[in-house]
């Protein structure tokens, strides 16, 4: 018989490259969109857990943006964020549901620390301002899996904390969009318009670590498959990261853009770096596989089928 799982948020950037696994259809997977079902109605979600009975939950879904929409709406990512979570971690746990994976976000770790972070540094110091609302929300959720798992031993609840994330089934709406995707966009339309100057937020030289989404989905799936040996709480990520310039450098160089890059320094840039530490997901046995520029071409690749030349 075949392992049921129910994955939330299966329309976006990680949920899509989950279900497009080569041997994903060794699993049953239940994923209704948000329409079929409103993750923020928890009568509504412990009905549908409840009637499925999956094995497992995997939740990837939550209200997601880049810097400036995270600065734009921080009450909308903090309670639609926080009523998600916790309806579908409570809901699971109503339901006798065993075993879970959540995912959080990176942003969950304090701001501006230099050295490469560890799990044990959550609520260690002040959040980045620019995403608190939504770094609450996700730090909520992954307690409360924690909680869930102490107060009753056969529940196994696990968060997994991705380093940021770009690939196919990205979001390119630059008023929405995180940092590769809005770099792929305004360096193509650059190109496009013979525009000679690009222009960057801040100086450039703020550090991110990017992994490419088909490389987190094939970890997830990973998790799955030794669901027993994961971690209750883990980073997944690179080990290495790369300045916010030579992101665009990257991306120029695969889209063959030949302007130059400007600075505005006016502009918010968040922390100054941002790079899990991976020795669990080292003796975890996992590792990824996509390098930046190979993850830039797939991603301009698929950008361009898209929305056309």
């Amino acid at each position: 018989m075949k392992l049921k799982i129910f994955l939330t948020g299966g329309r976006g950037m990680v949920g899509k490259n989950f279900l497009k696994l080569p041997n994903i259809k060794k699993f049953q997977i239940l994923s209704p969109s948000s329409k079929e079902l409103d993750l923020r109605n928890f009568n509504k979600t412990k009905k549908f857990l409840n009637y499925h009975k999956p094995d497992i939950v995997i939740h990837a879904a939550g209200i997601v943006g880049g810097i400036q929409a995270n600065i734009n709406y921080p009450l909308k990512f903090l309670i639609d964020n926080l009523e998600i979570g916790k309806n579908i971690v409570t809901a699971s746990k109503e339901t006798n549901i065993k075993k879970l994976i959540n995912l959080g976000s990176s942003c969950m770790y304090p701001a501006n620390y230099k050295k490469p972070l560890t799990e044990d540094l959550i609520l260690k110091g002040a959040l980045e301002p620019t995403n608190e609302g939504y770094a609450l929300a996700k730090i909520v959720t992954a307690r409360l899996c924690q909680y869930i798992n102490r107060d009753n031993k056969k529940f196994n609840y696990k968060t997994i904390i991705p380093c940021n994330l770009y690939g196919k089934y990205d979001n390119f709406d630059p008023l929405r969009s995180h940092l590769i995707p809005a770099i792929i966009h305004k360096v193509h339309t650059a190109k496009k318009t013979n525009k000679k100057n690009v222009e960057i937020w801040g100086d450039g030289l703020s550090r991110r670590e990017f992994m490419y989404a088909g490389d987190f989905a094939d970890a997830l799936l990973h998790a799955i498959v030794n669901f027993n040996s994961l971690p209750d709480i883990i980073n997944i990520g690179l080990g290495h990261d790369y300045s916010i310039k030579q992101y665009y450098l990257y991306a120029a160089k695969v889209i063959g853009y030949k302007g130059n890059f400007v600075y505005d320094k006016s502009k918010p840039t968040g922390m100054k770096r941002k790079l899990v530490s991976i020795l669990k997901q080292k003796k975890w046995g996992w590792s990824y596989k996509t390098d930046l520029q190979d993850g830039i071409k797939k991603t301009y690749e698929y950008y361009l089928r898209k929305f056309g030349e």
